[in-house]
């Protein structure tokens, strides 16, 4: 590929994820997103056939630069508590700047949950190596011992579901998009404090 294609397509992308984190997947057209990236719907088309296809590049594209940052948390030699507050905080901060990923992930699941599992295998990523380090130490000195699959489980949904019930969550709480911007950054603190005291012995 051209330095002139690599150009373009980047331009592309950078302005369908603008799109997407404004206005959703299902509200976005092909002809705002070829607006943003100043060229024409035709030469849009002859980059990505479908807005799908499309959204596939850009969820790719946040994807690969998400999956090694966990990997390297997963996998460094750290005590679980600097794991945990380091895996929550990466996360957080990967769905503030790409918003779209959960419905995205979900859509993934629902569709085709073998391709997405072979995302995750095909980068690297092995959750048994979190799986086991939960189990080895929790239990131990100052950790209650508790089942490694509930515990990422509850983690995971700490983190993702606000991400994902935004629109609900943010009426019932009536936050601008500012106030839960910020709330969203303080989950952070929250959830780590809050896992950190369900697994502490007291």
């Amino acid at each position: 590929m051209t330095n002139e294609l690599k150009s373009t397509e980047a331009l592309i992308l950078d302005a369908a994820r603008t799109i997407f984190i404004r206005k959703g997947f299902a509200a976005s057209r092909m002809q705002e997103i070829a607006d943003a990236a100043g060229i024409n719907k035709s030469l849009l088309h002859y980059y990505f056939r479908s807005k799908e296809q499309l959204f596939e590049a850009v969820f790719s594209r946040a994807l690969e630069n998400f999956i090694p940052r966990v990997k390297n948390i997963i996998e460094a030699e750290l005590p679980l508590d600097q794991k945990i507050s380091r895996f929550v905080e990466t996360y957080i901060d990967t769905l503030l700047q790409n918003p779209y990923l959960p419905a995205f992930v979900i859509h993934e699941l629902n569709m085709n949950p073998g391709k997405f599992a072979g995302r995750l295998k095909n980068a690297g990523l092995k959750p048994e190596i979190i799986l086991q380090n939960i189990e080895e130490e929790t239990g131990r000195e100052a950790f209650l011992k508790v089942r490694p699959d509930h515990f990422m489980v509850n983690l995971l949904g700490l983190v993702i579901f606000p991400f994902i019930a935004r629109p609900v969550v943010q009426e019932v709480l009536q936050k601008t998009d500012e106030q839960y911007k910020t709330f969203l950054m303080e989950r952070k603190e929250q959830i780590i404090q809050f896992v950190m005291n369900a697994i502490t012995k007291t």
